[in-house]
């Protein structure tokens, strides 16, 4: 199979694709993936696949649409088969493709027609260039064969597989260099701005895949399983998400996290000493740099963990339907634990604002009422259904694997390490040399748990995983030597809703199950326009005040009791009586020990 993509038409967001099948199968049928590895919802790309002809020699032959995502050609099997098509793209997201006059992204699931029975044979790649990409650069994890010094030119995959794993960024980008482990890395960014420090991120991630490198691969400096390893980012105003891959991984992060020169020093050689310092300041907890940090060491840390060790449903991917699993809880919440670890274990972060983050990852928990309806297990299966397709009931339904996952890694990390007879860390380790970084089960876990801990764990794992339990966090954190304190939650959390301020004042987004906006009768979708109190004294007139901030309505109850939310829904007005709720807590955590810390958030335990 040979595919050669090019830019059609830049302005209406078009490629152009083109297939070429040397020996075709007798009525040979295509089909289009209607899902991507790492983004678990059926997003149905074909329907931006239009225009599909086929010709074999110099004869034009029907081409018949099985059903959504299928299609059968009318050929012979006695000569070369060539497809010809157009994919819309205009969706800036990791997961499918985009193209305009500045850029181009696309992952292969969205562009390339899957051969049936012809999936495990090599796959060609030309990235053609035009008059639209005159000055465009190529960035690609894929095994170039001949290419220009610009990237166009032909690629090769092992596989659909392969070619399916290897997104493919085009424009006019930022693109820096670094080793960590032996293995080059590239960096390259779209839409940077003025001011951009690139030095500072290339030092940054250095660090963090480094620190990861070890983590998997220990003192004895074992080659990581990539012979070259690709960041591609696009910078924009309010994006964020990331989507891993074999040996790339595709982000997209807000313009305004991105690390920038206060005052840029004149020479490079100053920008790059400026950047390269053995002690740089820790970043705060709620630094949007810090965000964008975390993401990239959270897709790194997915090339071995869901890339490789991977649930055994993902042996072979199923690109025509959902492909369920129980253990996203693991492979995407142990990663959450671990991302933010590795930003304090690479010195990138401290003490202090690590147990920020990992606070603030047990309070959205605590604030989510699922948590007491669907186990994490269960959230894990129902990832197609119901985490990838958000409403205003989602957080009274579901939990989310990805904290949820982080605080069963947090909870069982920090009991093997006050037993003293394995860390998490090692697990891992373990865990990837018994399943030789493939397919698992939860069976292997619970074997590689039992074996270093000197004990069965399927008790625990019961409980915070297969239940709707909470995790008992609390002591384990104070005894691995962190000062657990309490404070008023947020208002909005308080009164049990989720809102949005603006101009036009607050709208409702969520009633969370069981609190006093629920019982006042609030509902999703609602504007909430004032309050009104009853009067204060016999013969008294009723107060009613217009708000535009949910903190306004603290600040006019005073000590009252009780008030009336004035809504409206469906262009009616409402009265909502509202009983003020007894405080609610959240948690959190400061250092307390700093010594019994080191250990844990320290340099990660040797292999």
């Amino acid at each position: 199979m040979h595919f050669t993509v090019a830019v059609h038409n830049a302005k209406a967001h078009l490629f152009a694709v083109t297939l070429r099948i040397e020996q075709p199968a007798k009525n040979q049928r295509v089909s289009l993936p209607v899902w991507i590895p790492g983004s678990y919802l059926v997003r149905e790309f074909s329907q931006h696949l239009q225009n599909l002809g086929a010709t074999q020699g110099d004869q034009t032959l029907a081409v018949r649409q099985l059903d959504k995502h299928n299609w059968q050609v009318t050929n012979t099997a006695d000569e070369a088969l060539e497809l010809r098509y157009e994919v819309y793209a205009l969706d800036a997201s990791v997961r499918t493709a985009f193209l305009d006059a500045t850029r181009g992204f696309f992952n292969a699931t969205s562009l390339c027609l899957r051969v049936l029975g012809q999936e495990d044979l090599p796959h060609g790649l030309e990235l053609a260039p035009s008059d639209d990409t005159a000055d465009w650069k190529i960035a690609t994890g894929l095994e170039p064969l001949a290419v220009d010094a610009d990237g166009f030119g032909h690629y090769l995959a092992a596989d659909y597989d392969e070619l399916a794993d290897c997104p493919v960024e085009m424009g006019r980008f930022w693109s820096g260099s670094f080793s960590a482990g032996g293995v080059a890395h590239r960096f390259v960014v779209s839409g940077v701005g003025e001011g951009f420090d690139g030095e500072r991120l290339l030092t940054d991630t250095q660090r963090i895949c480094e620190t990861e490198i070890a983590f998997w691969h220990g003192p004895a400096r074992e080659a990581p399983p990539f012979k070259n390893y690709l960041f591609m980012m696009y910078a924009s105003a309010d994006g964020y998400g990331g989507l891993e891959h074999r040996n790339s991984t595709a982000l997209i992060c807000q313009r305004a996290d991105l690390p920038r020169w206060t005052t840029p020093p004149r020479s490079a050689a100053a920008r790059v000493a400026a950047s390269t310092g053995d002690k740089p300041a820790a970043l705060k907890a709620t630094d949007g740099y810090t965000t964008l940090l975390g993401l990239i060491s959270h897709e790194y840390f997915h090339t071995w963990n869901v890339k490789r060790l991977r649930p055994a449903e993902f042996k072979r991917y199923d690109y025509a339907r959902e492909n369920h699993t129980e253990l996203l809880w693991f492979f995407e919440g142990f990663t959450s634990y671990y991302d933010d670890l590795f930003l304090r274990r690479a010195g990138l972060i401290d003490d202090a604002a690590y147990l920020m983050l990992v606070a603030k990852t047990l309070n959205q928990v605590q604030q989510t009422p699922g948590r007491l309806l669907q186990s994490v297990a269960q959230a894990s299966f129902d990832a197609w259904t119901k985490y990838y397709r958000v409403n205003e009931n989602t957080p009274n339904a579901t939990v989310s694997y990805y904290t949820k996952g982080a605080l069963v890694a947090l909870c069982l990390d920090l009991t093997l390490r006050a037993e003293g007879h394995t860390t998490l860390d090692e697990v891992m380790r373990a865990l990837w040399a018994r399943c030789e970084g493939g397919p698992m089960r939860e069976s292997d876990l619970l074997q590689v748990l039992k074996q270093l801990g000197q004990r069965s764990y399927a008790p625990e794992l019961a409980a915070w995983v297969h239940s709707v339990a909470d995790i008992p966090l609390i002591d384990r954190l104070e005894h691995q030597g962190v000062l657990v304190q309490h404070h008023p939650a947020p208002l909005a959390q308080q009164l049990g809703l989720r809102v949005s301020e603006g101009a036009d004042g607050i709208t409702v987004k969520t009633v969370l199950r069981g609190g006093a906006a629920e019982a006042a009768g609030l509902a999703a979708g609602d504007e909430w326009l004032g309050v009104e109190f009853a009067p204060a004294r016999r013969g008294a007139t009723a107060e009613a005040w217009r708000i535009h901030k949910l903190d306004e309505v603290a600040m006019l109850r005073g000590q009252r009791g009780a008030l009336t939310a004035l809504v409206s829904r469906d262009k009616r007005l409402l009265r909502c009586p509202l009983d003020w709720p007894t405080e609610t807590q959240a948690v959190r955590l400061v250092v307390g020990d700093a010594a019994r810390l080191a250990p844990w958030l320290g340099a990660p335990a040797t292999a």
